[in-house]
């Protein structure tokens, strides 16, 4: 058997290998099918050269190879753009145990959050947004990605949330003498400007708020609103202001509504749409991100992992209604994207909702556009990832199968390059 010091030397020697690897000059990918995401056309024999974790070419003609030139073969497979989720919790504790954050240190939640990251990525899903995550521990796992210090998704990060007290993204569950409060707790129209304020000065991408009630928390209402129109419209404001996108969770009718009126970029949930809202949707080009797919976990898996029976009982008012709102939407033309809820079950089943996607109304393309091209959109990334195509970043997965034709494939990435790097082969 191989001792500890052994194994050690081997996992250095492979690290020296993978590395010379993926800084060759030139990485000549193989491609024998390649999806176009925007077109559903499948490109056959194309030949995708990468450079400095880039895409420079995507043609039928093989390029002229330089002489650190490295060949990846990908003949047999079905090739396209990393996938992308708009719904992520990666910072939390790696027990299942619904209160071990209670018991374990806050730094815990940011080691889950590394191992995390390597399951999404290795399960195809290159880039992510994360919304929601205290003492912005999120924007610690984003520059630690993109300094190549921890495999990871690109990211995209929230920090705290914002709400009202007592709110979805308040802290519900002990009692008043402990003074537990959210992070991202904040009230009336200036307040709620200070907050936004605050984590962009601390570097967040995207700013979140809970516009209405939500499953996992204690003692609200999953479809009632939180927050005024007023405050609303100050933190998209704010935060339009400054650049940054914002998602709001709303779950119940009137929030959804509020929220679309504010200007917020993305819904989160939009479980209780109506004809009113799914129109205002449309009319602004407001992109819903619907997790069609958790439902299923919670139910089967929620008590055994001490989920109390309150938000076991919300989750089964939320489920139906909303798979029901996403078809309606679907019909309707809105924008849509990928956004799992990944955390509320594992990380690294992210592709399973797809397949929720495509049996509630969506077309395979339809549910690899929202996981590509529209995800690029929201991001506002679209000039650097979304597509194979030259002058975007060389995020690249392959599966045997022909998604288009079954889109459960996507649940078995046998290929996974980020930015010009192999990290699944």
């Amino acid at each position: 058997m191989m001792n500890f010091n052994m194994s050690k030397t081997w996992l250095v020697a492979a690290i020296f290998m993978l590395s010379w690897q993926v800084n060759a000059q030139q990485i000549i990918i193989k491609a024998g099918q390649v999806i176009d995401v925007t077109t559903g056309q499948i490109l056959k024999n194309q030949f995708i050269v990468v450079e400095n974790g880039v895409i420079t070419k995507l043609s039928n003609r093989a390029p002229k190879k330089q002489n650190n030139s490295q060949v990846i073969d990908l003949s047999n497979q079905f090739v396209l753009p990393g996938l992308m989720d708009m719904h992520t919790h990666v910072v939390r504790n790696l027990s299942k145990s619904f209160y071990d954050k209670y018991y374990q240190s806050p730094h815990r939640a940011t080691i889950g959050g590394v191992v995390n990251l390597e399951k999404t990525l290795l399960a195809g899903f290159t880039t992510i947004r994360n919304v929601g995550a205290s003492d912005y521990m999120d924007v610690a796992l984003r520059n630690a990605v993109a300094a190549g210090e921890i495999p990871g998704p690109r990211m995209a990060v929230s920090g705290p949330s914002l709400g009202i007290t007592g709110g979805h993204c308040d802290n519900n569950v002990l009692n008043h003498s402990f003074k537990e409060k959210g992070q991202g707790v904040a009230n009336g129209p200036w307040q709620v400007r200070e907050k936004v304020r605050e984590n962009v000065k601390y570097q967040v991408d995207v700013i979140k708020f809970c516009a209405t009630g939500g499953v996992f928390s204690k003692g609200t209402k999953v479809g009632q609103r939180q927050y005024t129109q007023e405050e609303m419209n100050a933190i998209v404001d704010e935060a339009h202001t400054h650049g940054r996108t914002v998602a709001a969770h709303a779950h119940g009718t009137e929030g959804i509504e509020y929220a679309i009126k504010a200007g917020v970029d993305s819904i989160e949930h939009a479980s209780f749409l109506d004809a009113k809202t799914i129109a205002l949707a449309k009319k602004h080009g407001t992109y819903l991100s619907m997790d069609i797919y958790n439902t299923e976990y919670t139910l089967s898996e929620g008590l055994k992992n001490g989920v109390p029976q309150e938000n076991i009982d919300k989750e089964k008012q939320v489920g139906k209604r909303q798979r029901e709102s996403f078809t309606a939407a679907v019909k309707a033309g809105v924008k849509m994207v990928l956004g799992t809820d990944a955390g509320i079950y594992p990380h690294g089943d992210n592709a399973k909702q797809l397949s929720r996607m495509t049996k509630f109304g969506m077309t395979p393309l339809q549910a690899i556009q929202a996981a590509t091209i529209n995800s690029a959109d929201l991001l506002n990334w679209q000039d650097k990832v979304g597509q194979i195509k030259a002058g975007l970043f060389a995020d690249i997965i392959a599966v045997d199968v022909n998604p288009l034709k079954d889109i459960t494939s996507l649940e078995r990435v046998r290929f996974v390059m980020k930015n010009g790097v192999v990290y699944k082969n």
